[in-house]
């Protein structure tokens, strides 16, 4: 994982600077992070349940798998797949579902114990609806 060497005292424009240094999926581990601390700090008194929740909701899909994915979806795209790769896309597409249903279910259910409707709660978490949460 890259470090960012910053001040103590950091302006909010130095640290975006600092964050511009990341890429891929460092991004949006990090996204997911600041994400998450939002949560925290919106709802300051989460129940342990809620905690486990958020932290599933914000768990990135595991770095390795994002980028193989991202790789093979560029190739789709250009039509230079072969037919190991087609199997692979296919295997890491189900993978990469089922991470999302994960997900999802665990919004459904956060939502449910916060009495809110799952687009609100997504929302006020400011996640993105799937369909656009992936390229």
């Amino acid at each position: 994982m890259p470090t960012i060497n910053i001040e103590a005292d950091v302006p909010i424009d130095v640290l975006v600077k600092a964050v511009e240094q990341l890429r891929g999926a460092e991004l949006r581990q990090f996204t997911a992070q600041v994400l998450a601390l939002n949560a925290k700090r919106m709802a300051p008194s989460v129940t342990q349940e809620e905690a486990a929740l958020l932290l599933r909701i914000n768990n990135p899909l595991p770095a390795n798998v994002q980028r193989r994915f991202d790789e093979l979806i560029v190739k789709r795209d250009a039509e230079t797949l072969d037919d190991e790769e087609h199997a692979e896309l296919l295997r890491l597409t189900q993978q990469v579902e089922a991470f999302d249903v994960a997900r999802l279910e665990a919004l459904a259910k956060l939502a449910s114990l916060r009495g809110v409707i799952l687009s609100d709660l997504m929302r006020q978490l400011e996640i993105r609806p799937f369909a656009d949460a992936r390229g």
